[in-house]
């Protein structure tokens, strides 16, 4: 009897780990900047950004969630994390995004990763403010 149990607590912990691996197999459909979101869409996205815009955005189409997780966006200036912001993966197909404000004086080469629950970068995307 012990060793059924045992075999039963290891079949459940096998399925567990088998599920939550599931749970991150996400891939990247879609990574744009841009300037602002209408109706859960992206719009003025670019690859250069003039110094006075405001505030960015970092869009992101995530496939693959075969269960509630998280991804994290990732706000570089010149290779310095500027902001970490976690967010919600609901179903298999998820549209989110981020948002950063942008001073004038930060021009230069920027970028933006989107990193895993298990910090596996699964895309990224630079882009310049001149």
């Amino acid at each position: 009897m012990k060793k059924l149990s045992s075999i039963f607590l290891l079949s459940m912990l096998f399925t567990s780990l088998l599920s939550a691996q599931e749970a991150n197999n996400l891939t990247i459909d879609k990574l744009v900047i841009c300037t602002s979101i209408e109706e859960r869409q992206p719009v003025g996205a670019d690859s250069t950004f003039s110094k006075d815009v405001g505030k960015l955005y970092c869009f992101s189409k995530i496939l693959g969630a075969e269960k509630q997780c998280s991804i994290s966006q990732v706000w570089y200036y010149k290779d310095e994390q500027m902001a970490n912001i976690k967010l919600n993966v609901k179903a298999k197909t998820w549209r989110t995004w981020s948002s950063k404000k942008i001073v004038s004086f930060a021009t230069g080469q920027w970028r933006v990763d989107i990193v895993s629950e298990k910090g596996d970068v699964l895309a990224s995307k630079k882009f310049t403010i001149e």
